[in-house]
């Protein structure tokens, strides 16, 4: 075998990798959404239902006040009635002052207590409202987890085998190529988030930057002679020869 074969071979090798690579990484960005939104959406419906929880506790303590006060007025009420009853049977002045003087603080008791009532109440009524509105963002955040979480299962359950099929012809792919290449291929693949580490040249540019690629240099990579990377961001490049099976050109 000429070493031009051999180079071309081994050029041909990565790229048929990369295509196997870059589909995995195609599966991994579909599911790397969902369990994302899916996690994001499990923080907001505990979050919600957590609010959802003291808003009725506190509502719940609200209707305790309320019926505390309700029964104060009340003891106030019946207060009143008896100092009346007992006006009846005072002896003097300063017996029946201090009687009308207890009447008047247990009227007062009760205006404070009616007023805190309404108050209360009022308060109450946000506390309901606010409560519906948590209670329905919750009811549809909820829908909204259930149905991410069966779209991701659905994914999952499709992707599954695919991403299985394609890791292993992607260790079998590894197989073929040496050690050195392997090692330049997966740093590559680790520095750039597409996971692009053999590109092709088209338009004169380097497929993965984009960047200008000299006629020299371009001339150089056709000739299939040694691996050559891109000056500017060093990933691999190759030719048409080597990503089209018949060698049809691809490019403009």
């Amino acid at each position: 075998m000429s070493v031009e074969a051999s180079i071309a071979d081994k050029l041909k090798k990565l790229w048929s990798l990369q295509l196997i690579d870059s589909q995995i990484d195609e599966l991994q960005i579909l599911k790397g959404e969902l369990p994302m939104e899916v996690a994001d959406l499990e923080d907001e419906v505990a979050g919600l239902d957590t609010r959802i929880k003291k808003l009725k506790a506190a509502y719940k303590e609200s209707e305790l006040d309320i019926a505390k006060m309700q029964t104060s007025a009340k003891e106030a009420d019946a207060n009143i009635k008896k100092y009346q009853k007992q006006l009846e049977e005072v002896k003097n002045n300063r017996e029946y002052e201090a009687l009308q003087k207890e009447i008047e603080l247990a009227k007062l008791d009760i205006q404070l207590s009616e007023k805190r009532v309404r108050e209360a109440k009022a308060g109450l009524e946000g506390k309901k409202e606010t409560m519906t509105i948590a209670e329905a963002k919750f009811e549809a955040k909820q829908k909204e987890l259930e149905a991410k979480k069966v779209e991701l299962q659905s994914i999952i359950e499709k992707t599954e085998a695919e991403e299985s099929k394609l890791r292993t012809q992607s260790e079998k792919a590894r197989q073929g190529i040496e050690d050195r290449l392997l090692n330049a291929y997966d740093k590559t693949r680790r520095t750039y988030r597409n996971g692009v580490a053999v590109a092709t040249v088209g338009r004169n540019s380097c497929g993965g930057c984009f960047n200008r690629v000299p006629p020299q240099i371009k001339l150089e990579i056709g000739l299939h002679k040694r691996v050559i990377a891109c000056e500017h961001c060093g990933r691999i490049l190759v030719d048409h020869t080597i990503t089209s099976p018949d060698g049809v050109p691809v490019e403009a």
